[in-house]
């Protein structure tokens, strides 16, 4: 398995710098959406997967280890957790949500619909 991690190639950097590591890692499937939901609290691998719908176990599993070789979450008594690393990145990435949802999708509807 290949895990983003500064200092090694990953997709966008032959030299790992490590944001493209970060968004290597953030941008696989389901990866955000397991730190999303695991700043709500601790949860286990089902509710993990309810909360993820469509994930198979097998990606479930790949991406929890991923993240957990990463730092950014850990198992706990109560299921899985965010790490310190995995609250602070929440935090820096729970801006975007509202931009994204309020000014960048603003920036669609001033487009022409004939030049897309």
């Amino acid at each position: 398995m290949n895990i983003p991690k500064p200092g090694l190639p990953v997709r966008g950097s032959k030299t790992g710098q490590p944001i493209m590591a970060l968004l290597d890692l953030l941008g696989r499937s389901w990866a955000m959406g397991i730190i999303w939901h695991l700043y709500n609290g601790p949860s286990t691998f089902r509710g993990l997967q309810d909360y993820c719908e469509s994930i198979s176990p097998n990606t479930l599993n790949t991406r929890i280890k991923e993240l957990r070789d990463c730092n950014l979450i850990k198992r706990t008594m109560e299921g899985y957790a965010l790490t310190e690393y995995g609250e602070e990145l929440f935090e820096l990435l729970q801006p975007m949500g509202p931009w994204a949802r309020n000014r960048w999708t603003e920036s669609f509807k001033t487009e022409d619909p004939n030049s897309l």
